[in-house]
């Protein structure tokens, strides 16, 4: 029996679908008879996130990465699909209360300096998401500081205003603000990328120390796949609006099944996808090696998102796509390979927060991956 089936999900997403209207201008309604077209952005992602576990989702830009994280915390409202928090959901009929919602869950933005108001001192920030909580006024600046000190800045910092702080001072305001409501849940959408790599770890160490802690949950949207590594317990593949392949963290860096999966690990330099051992023989994923530049997805393919009705999306990219892969679109099946120490030591001893991944089992949405079971 596995993890999972041992206690129920925290945060579970029911085929999630997520589409924008995208309404022409004028002048080409006028000249070229263009009606406002669908932009499917999401497309019945199902995915279940378990208390204290980190979950990776990685993908090219523009897949939909981080519009289901905005669904996953209520700031979207799914087209289709739902979103539970335990058996609540949170949209329609007995969902959960939109207070209740913040309380719980929280997002850290990719950029720290958009994401603050200009015109808010850090305290009136904080001061915010502490009213949000309910916390009265006259406790609010002891807390205030109390959350400054817990990130790792000075509480003298409350009155500054954003553009007097550096992107990971203004990050780490961003982690105070989401932990003022003590959520249970935060989708961390790509929190690194505008830092420096010295700040990046920084930050990487002070949201394990803080999931240690509080006993959080992350959605981790990253493209930097050593990060993804190093943090996650399982990680999720998105393309054009699907997820791919979602397996545990170890046996999808070491046997990725899907193609676009092994064409984004092996686009890590030196390694060409394989596994490096160190001196002491004990394996390591290629996440694990030091390399001096970030990975993104977005710079080795190109981001088209159009949808092929009836076919598998990722066919003309493929290598090994076959007439099958032209005709029908796989489904996402879960397959098993076994126990996760085929893959060495297990990736639970290394993430931060408990194990909650299934041994060995693995959701691939490849017709190729299941001719070959």
């Amino acid at each position: 029996m596995t993890a999972q089936t041992c206690r129920k999900p925290l945060v579970s997403a029911v085929g999630v679908s997520k589409h924008f209207v995208m309404s022409e201008s004028l002048l080409s309604r006028r000249l070229t008879g263009l009606l406002a077209r669908q932009v499917m952005a999401v497309d019945a992602v199902s995915m279940e996130i378990y208390p204290g576990e980190t979950v990776g989702l990685v993908g090219e830009s523009g897949c939909g990465k981080s519009t289901f994280g905005r669904v996953m915390v209520g700031l979207l409202q799914p087209t289709s699909g739902q979103v539970y928090y335990g058996n609540t959901p949170i949209w329609g009929q007995k969902s959960i209360d939109r207070s209740e919602l913040k309380h719980r869950a929280q997002i850290i933005f990719q950029n720290p300096y958009s994401s603050l108001n200009p015109r808010y001192t850090v305290r009136q920030t904080i001061d915010v998401a502490l009213a949000a909580r309910g916390v009265p006024p006259r406790h609010r600046y002891e807390e205030a500081r109390s959350l400054m000190t817990r990130v790792g800045l000075s509480p003298d910092y409350l009155e500054r205003y954003p553009h007097q702080l550096s992107g990971g001072q203004r990050q780490r305001v961003a982690i105070a603000r989401a932990l003022a409501t003590q959520p249970e849940f935060i989708v961390a959408d790509e929190p690194l990328s505008s830092l420096d790599v010295s700040v990046q770890a920084q930050i990487i160490s002070l949201l394990e120390d803080l999931q240690n802690e509080y006993g959080l949950s992350y959605l981790l949207i990253a493209h930097d796949l050593r990060v993804v590594y190093h943090m996650c317990n399982r990680v999720a593949v998105m393309y054009g609006g699907q997820i791919v392949e979602f397996a545990p963290t170890d046996a999808l860096y070491e046997r990725p099944l899907h193609p676009f999966t092994r064409q984004l690990l092996g686009a890590i330099p030196g390694t060409g996808g394989r596994r490096r051992r160190n001196r002491n023989g004990r394996g390591h994923s290629p996440a694990q090696a030091s390399f001096a530049t970030s990975i993104e997805a977005e710079s080795m393919i190109d981001s088209s998102q159009a949808h092929i009705a009836n076919a598998c999306q990722f066919w003309p990219r493929c290598e090994q796509a076959a007439p099958v892969c032209k005709k029908s679109s796989p489904e996402l099946l879960s397959l098993s390979f076994g126990s996760a120490s085929a893959f060495g030591a297990s990736h639970s001893d290394t993430a931060s927060g408990a194990s909650t991944e299934p041994q060995g089992d693995r959701l691939v949405r490849c017709h190729m991956a299941h001719n070959r079971q």
